[in-house]
């Protein structure tokens, strides 16, 4: 049950599933009327989104649409997930409107921050795939092909390829929320946390080994920043710990 404020009454299941409704509506519809504003230009969307592999394609290579529809679904699923990635604030704004109400004061003054800083780190972590990964793994791939083999990326591949890698870096850049969160609830501490540094920096390689492309430039691009930003939670972490939790720690140790 959502805690409330002492001369608040806690309101009833049905209020709380039809406010749920109306803030899912909502998301639902920024969504769909962002799709629908940027739809007719999916096509040029494309072309962004597939300039660093472009780019880097020799003379005489192109992309090409295997199947008969990827054509028009292609673009068509590139704007969906663009309009999703453009209403993420607005997303995130009602879910707040939904879990608001039932934070104490105290609790709102931190996780408002939390809210705008996640959803910065998640267009960061976007940015830095598309403006440092996609060049470097992109020129590394297309160098490494066989002299009489010639490149020509299918558009459906390609872009499944780059979402997978939009996510795992927008997820990845999440890290120091999920720490201080983690230190804010009282879960764990920053010294704890320090502690298993090693078992975190193997953790990202594993990470970055499953959701990237089996290289090592492409892998490394997301765990050692996956690492770095790690190290930014923790430090955050110590600055947002709750003071009891801290004092118990010193009062432990002596």
């Amino acid at each position: 049950m959502n805690k409330t404020e002492s001369n608040d009454q806690p309101m009833p299941l049905i209020s709380h599933l039809t406010e749920l409704r109306d803030k899912l509506l909502r998301a639902i519809l920024a969504i769909l009327i962002i799709f629908i504003g940027i739809f007719p230009f999916a096509n040029d969307i494309y072309l962004v989104v597939s300039e660093p592999l472009r780019a880097l394609l020799p003379p005489g290579a192109s992309m090409i649409a295997t199947e008969v529809a990827s054509p028009f679904f292609a673009p068509f699923k590139l704007a969906l997930m663009s309009a999703l990635f453009l209403a993420m604030p607005y997303v995130l704004y009602q879910v707040w409107g939904f879990i608001a109400p039932g934070m104490y004061r105290h609790e709102k003054r931190l996780a408002v921050p939390l809210l705008a800083s996640s959803v910065v780190l998640f267009y960061a972590g976007a940015a830095f795939a598309y403006f440092v990964v996609f060049p470097l793994i992109f020129a590394f791939f297309t160098s490494v092909a066989p002299d009489d083999i010639t490149i020509m990326t299918d558009i459906n591949s390609y872009l499944n390829f780059v979402l997978k890698l939009f996510f795992a870096f927008g997820l990845a850049f999440e890290i120091p929320i999920a720490a201080v969160l983690l230190i804010w609830a009282g879960i764990t501490t920053p010294e704890t946390l320090a502690g298993k540094r090693p078992y975190i920096i193997v953790g990202c390689f594993i990470f970055g080994m499953l959701l990237t492309p089996p290289d090592i430039i492409s892998q490394s691009l997301l765990a050692i920043p996956m690492w770095l930003l790690f190290e930014v939670g923790v430090y955050f972490g110590k600055l947002t710990q709750p003071r009891s939790s801290s004092t118990d720690g010193e009062s432990d140790s002596e």
